[in-house]
């Protein structure tokens, strides 16, 4: 009532009201609330699942004229071994990543054969025969014989067999051991790798990828590692930082020839394949160690 008559002496004297001036008095004076914006708790401490790819440290530029020496090998890792087991994990398959790039050609896969005439079915791994995203995926999961039909007898068309990811349990890098005496340096850099299937008892890459085309893929894929959940490792850190276990399978020779072949073995497991391995390691830990000087 005192509002409402003190509006009126105001219009009686011919003062102007605003709007303002007109609360009712329920409101006047009482804080506004704002709308509270609920964002879901934190679950746990462990670390962020996502990964920053600016983590990526970029290597070093080498040009051809501060090589000193240069020697390149050919290794196998396996994932049968509990130290490379890390590759397997479910959900977090490296063989997952590269089929899924492929596909979606994010990734461009070589030849593992050489298909040029005359040279037919030899190994490649040159980076020179590209496949389309159809021959990589065709590599790597098989293709089907097509079957007649009883009535018509006409024959399908060949189709792609079920993915199976437990039968990828290799890989081959192709790596150079190289000293830069410009920055004094000895250390070895990943020039590919590739997948490798079972085929009629022997293990044949799939396909080959350029490291240097991955690489920025693999800085955003984390490792699944069951020891430690706040581990932020990739598949680049993998790699990158050599925690992986491995045998040389090849060095450059002029044959371009395997251990296998050069030793003549017949029997895959034969220890003297594993032998000569660690000779071609111990050769290259030799020529490091040469290099110090006191």
């Amino acid at each position: 009532m005192k509002n409402i008559l003190s509006i009126s002496a105001l219009l009686l004297f011919g003062l102007t009201v605003s709007a303002q001036d007109v609360v009712p008095p329920a409101t006047k004076g009482s804080p506004v609330k704002k709308a509270k914006i609920k964002t879901p708790p934190k679950d746990g401490f462990s670390a962020r699942k996502d990964v920053d790819s600016a983590i990526m440290v970029p290597f070093a530029d080498v040009r051809e004229e501060d090589v000193f020496y240069s020697k390149r090998v050919w290794r196998e890792i396996d994932l049968r071994d509990t130290i490379n087991s890390v590759l397997k994990a479910e959900g977090a398959r490296l063989i997952d990543v590269l089929l899924d790039a492929v596909t979606n050609e994010e990734l461009t896969a070589y030849s593992p054969k050489d298909t040029t005439a005359g040279k037919l079915l030899e190994d490649n791994d040159s980076f020179k025969i590209a496949l389309t995203s159809t021959q990589a995926l065709q590599n790597m999961r098989g293709v089907s014989e097509g079957s007649a039909d009883a009535t018509t007898g006409k024959i399908s068309e060949p189709t792609l067999k079920r993915f199976r990811p437990d039968e990828f349990m290799k890989y081959r890098i192709k790596e150079d051991w190289i000293l830069d005496v410009k920055r004094s340096v000895f250390e070895p850099r990943i020039v590919g790798i590739a997948p490798m299937k079972l085929v009629e008892g022997n293990w044949q890459p799939v396909f080959w990828i350029y490291y240097d085309d991955v690489r920025e893929l693999l800085t955003k894929k984390k490792l699944m590692n069951p020891g430690n959940d706040a581990s932020v490792l990739t598949f680049d850190d993998f790699f990158v930082r050599r925690l992986f276990s491995s045998y040389v399978v090849k060095e450059t020779n002029p044959g371009n020839k395997t251990i296998v072949d050069m030793l003549g073995l017949t029997d895959p497991k034969d220890p003297r394949k594993l032998y000569e391995s660690e000779k071609i390691k111990k050769s290259i830990a030799d020529f490091e160690q040469s290099l110090w000087e006191y």
